[in-house]
């Protein structure tokens, strides 16, 4: 079973019962406190933290004075534009006392629908968590509609660790993980400590919403844990209604785990090797040594390309005698490729008239 002081990369999902207090429609101020203090004692050992955090329509509507209810699709998107800024502003607040930097990065399902989208996405999370930032990752809910939403932060939560190849994934919630059965309701409901394999049989036992503000419930964190177990990730729902509930939890806090299938690495590997290939990139012999050291395709080692592809598509990579060496997700369209392929990287510039990357094909997003 895995443990939280064991994460390399962790999400951390915050839902909006949690943030907000139903009843006056405030940030609930001391506990994001306390969550930044367990935030910033997990990045002193060296593990990346993304914030997954719901909150934005649960702040706006106490800001504009809309009821606790379900609201009208209009309503939530003017609701979500002012719980936005808000909600921004007081993870910064509550970090920068720690030397933490925040970035807010807004998503929709269309971002990781789309490959070019998905890729930028990763590599903005990337850079981001490169220059030591916490990103604060929510819905663009005043967009969003019902046709292009994730609808609950616990699926987006599963797919931004998906995304960014975290290794543990945890749901703080306003229960202590998953029961037999609705433990408000049936006292001999039994909790479960680690689930392996999530069948049909732990499907049923999950449960919808119990709160006015929250949109998830145990059925939607038990379809997050399976999106997030199958790219290698772990994952845990644990009771977030403490102070330092991060804290608690590794201090031996009660929750449910699902333990990966296999690793992030792997997984993702695997589903670029499912890939069809839109197009090919020939190397010479020096480029097809870097990579076989484990290194990214730079532009400089490739001697011809074929077909047509865009960014983020799938292309066969080469040898000069025609055999396949495998397969990678490029960083430029077929025509950008053309004009820069033999060139250093730090010629990218010149040629294109922007500044792109540095690899055409980066060596974690391929396969040999």
């Amino acid at each position: 079973m895995a443990a939280l002081r064991d994460a390399k990369r962790l999400v951390v999902k915050i839902g909006s019962a949690l943030l907000v207090d139903a009843k006056t429609g405030k940030l609930r101020r001391d506990w994001l406190v306390s969550l930044a203090e367990d935030v910033a004692a997990i990045r002193k050992r060296g593990t990346d933290v993304i914030v997954v955090s719901s909150g934005s329509i649960a702040l706006g509507r106490g800001v504009l004075g809309l009821p606790v209810a379900a609201l009208p699709l209009e309503q939530s998107q003017a609701a979500a534009a002012v719980g936005q800024i808000q909600l921004a502003r007081a993870y910064e607040e509550v970090l920068s006392p720690h030397g933490i930097i925040t970035a807010q990065v807004l998503v929709t399902i269309e971002d990781s629908a789309d490959r070019r989208r998905y890729l930028n996405a990763r590599a903005t999370m990337e850079t981001l968590l490169g220059f030591g930032v916490t990103p604060i990752v929510n819905e663009n809910d005043t967009v969003a509609t019902d046709e292009i939403r994730f609808g609950d932060n616990d699926r987006l939560a599963a797919q931004v660790a998906v995304t960014v190849g975290a290794d543990q994934l945890i749901l703080l919630s306003d229960v202590d993980g998953l029961y037999t059965d609705n433990p408000n309701i049936n006292k001999d409901a039994q909790h479960i400590e680690s689930v392996d394999v999530i069948t049909s049989e732990i499907e049923g036992m999950a449960g919808d919403a119990a709160s006015a503000l929250s949109k998830g419930g145990m059925k939607t964190k038990v379809m997050a844990a399976k999106v997030a177990t199958e790219a290698g990730c772990a994952m845990a729902i644990t009771l977030g209604t403490p102070l330092n509930p991060l804290a608690t939890l590794e201090n031996g806090g009660r929750a449910t785990w699902f333990n990966p299938q296999t690793d992030p690495q792997a997984a993702r590997k695997r589903w670029i090797a499912t890939m069809k290939p839109r197009g090919v990139y020939v190397l010479d012999d020096g480029a097809a040594k870097a990579l076989a050291a484990g290194k990214s395709l730079l532009p400089a080692g490739v001697v011809k390309i074929e077909g047509r592809f865009g960014r983020g598509d799938p292309v066969t990579i080469c040898n000069t005698a025609g055999a396949s060496l495998g397969l990678g997700l490029t960083r430029y369209t077929s025509e950008e490729a053309q004009q820069i392929m033999g060139r250093r990287s730090d010629e990218i510039e010149a040629v294109l008239g922007y500044k792109g990357r540095a690899a055409l094909i980066h060596r974690d997003d391929m396969v040999l």
